[in-house]
């Protein structure tokens, strides 16, 4: 129990750190689509649902490459991360996919981010 306690504590830390830099709460989608967009550089006024499911793919991707499920194979002429899926994702209950998730989006913010860097 302790070790999910500390990872909530830090995914409530991590949230109210983008609180405040945005002015409204995030969820694990909006931070996975914040994610996409930092690696991607693509920003735009308006995107669309396919783009916005790319950049959270991009997202997924790029957390889960420390741990070795995906490497980033090349970008493409418009800049964007292509990845090679190096091995299968764990097969877990919901709740457990999601705190997995969380740990690897809080390792990718600890490594991206020192100090207080903006986000």
């Amino acid at each position: 129990m302790f070790v999910q306690d500390d990872l909530q504590q830090r995914w409530w830390a991590l949230e109210a750190r983008l609180m405040e830099r945005f002015g409204k709460k995030p969820d694990m989608e909006a931070i996975l689509f914040l994610i996409g967009m930092q690696e991607t550089g693509f920003i735009k006024a308006k995107i669309t649902k396919e783009q916005k499911q790319d950049l959270m793919h991009v997202a997924v991707c790029t957390v889960l490459t420390p741990g070795g499920y995906f490497e980033l194979e090349r970008k493409d002429k418009d800049g964007w991360p292509h990845f090679r899926q190096l091995k299968p994702m764990p097969n877990m209950p919901l709740p457990e996919q999601e705190n997995f998730l969380k740990d690897y989006i809080l390792l990718y913010f600890d490594e991206t981010l020192k100090d207080d860097e903006a986000i």
